[in-house]
């Protein structure tokens, strides 16, 4: 809307540029006259932009700039500590993310929230409960195996049951997923045992009978 621009330029000009001295900003003030675009053209030159009239956008954006730096200029140590709201909120997003970073270990309800995970794990009980946190610590061979990666279907915990309800849902589905690593761990042992056996009848297969011994062997 052209008289929108005027406005906007006029008031950029009164309270942020202020090129002009006050009695000199008559022509620009004055949106309705037929010879205001020639008052803005002479602006424009005054304060040195490098764009065409006809370019609005860039004109509109450059005295934009031109104002901020001005107004950063009468107020520097106003701003210079200041930190933008994008930031505010990037930080504010960062330590949600990490909710441990202000983690109070004295706080009572982290104690509980211990003493949960250890009687759901079965982990051998300290005086220390931080000490319980490291009941164990991976070894080179166990962090070899779980870095190996494993091709397999995807599962849905929802279709597996817990079978009791540890009164928050994560700690429920932390549960799930070790109960089926348990699971798989188990799995694995059952194929070794079965190796063995299978390694034990081929050793003891075919025997040879020995009638005058009365023993069926090798």
């Amino acid at each position: 809307d052209e008289t929108e621009f005027r406005n906007f330029i006029v008031w950029l000009e009164d309270q942020k540029i202020r090129h002009y001295k006050i009695e000199d900003r008559g022509n620009l003030r004055n949106i309705h006259s037929d010879d205001w675009p020639k008052s803005f053209e002479k602006y424009m030159k005054d304060v040195n932009c490098p764009f065409k009239m006809q370019e609005r956008q860039e004109t509109v954006d450059w005295l934009l700039g031109l104002a901020v730096r001005l107004e950063y200029g009468d107020n520097a140590d106003k701003y210079k500590d200041s930190t933008p709201d994008g930031a505010k909120n990037t930080d504010n997003t960062a330590k949600n993310a990490e909710p441990l970073i202000n983690l109070d270990v004295n706080n009572p309800d982290f104690k509980a929230g211990v003493m949960a995970l250890v009687n759901l794990l079965q982990i051998q009980r300290h005086d220390d409960y931080l000490v319980m946190l490291k009941v164990k610590r991976l070894t080179q061979d166990a962090i070899a195996k779980a870095s190996q990666s494993k091709e397999g279907l995807p599962v849905a915990l929802e279709k597996h049951i817990l079978g009791f309800d540890t009164g928050d849902a994560v700690l429920n589905e932390a549960a799930q997923i070790l109960r089926l690593l348990h699971i798989e761990e188990l799995r694995e042992l059952q194929t070794k045992i079965n190796e063995a056996i299978v390694a034990v009848q081929a050793i003891i297969a075919d025997p040879k009978t020995d009638h005058r011994l009365g023993k069926v062997g090798r």
